[in-house]
């Protein structure tokens, strides 16, 4: 088992002041912007970074085993491929109104 990695108070305080910036841009792009079709990329674009920020240095995976870095990558790519075959299977669909 190897050693704990202590993390300066600097660092973490570096990373929640980012946390705070990112959480103060998705409160502008939601309220002050309209990106029409763009709207759900840039959020879900910020809220990929913020919780990047969040595993790798308050769950300390930036300094674990490379082993789990492979398993967490992995499971944001299946994330992503679900996210993708959503889109695909949203964009082929025909609009239908409703009959209630």
């Amino acid at each position: 088992m190897s050693a704990h990695h202590v993390v300066p108070l600097k660092t973490f305080l570096k990373v929640f002041w980012a946390l705070i910036g990112l959480t103060a841009l998705t409160v502008v792009t939601a309220k002050g912007m309209d990106l029409h079709p763009f709207n759900g990329v840039v959020a879900f674009s910020i809220a990929s970074v913020k919780g990047f920020l969040v595993m790798a240095f308050f769950m300390h995976l930036k300094y674990d085993d490379k082993a789990n870095r492979y398993i967490i990558i992995s499971s944001f790519f299946f994330v992503f491929l679900l996210f993708i075959f959503v889109v695909l299977d949203l964009g082929t669909r025909i609009p239908q109104a409703s009959t209630l």
